[in-house]
């Protein structure tokens, strides 16, 4: 399963950024995962306000 980004309902509002401990994480004119650094931690999906990350 990897982690996904809802661009529909993030506001980039950069705390699923902050958080990530690997810094797979990024913003580049939208919020974008690198799957290659992903450890799957989880911690994005606690704290995003919006909802706009999930498991898939």
């Amino acid at each position: 399963m990897k982690i996904k980004i809802d661009q529909g309902k993030c506001t980039e509002c950069g705390m699923c950024v902050e958080i990530c401990p690997v810094e797979a994480i990024v913003y580049e004119d939208v919020v974008k995962i690198d799957d290659t650094r992903c450890i799957n931690c989880r911690m994005c999906l606690t704290v995003c306000p919006f909802k706009a990350i999930t498991m898939r």
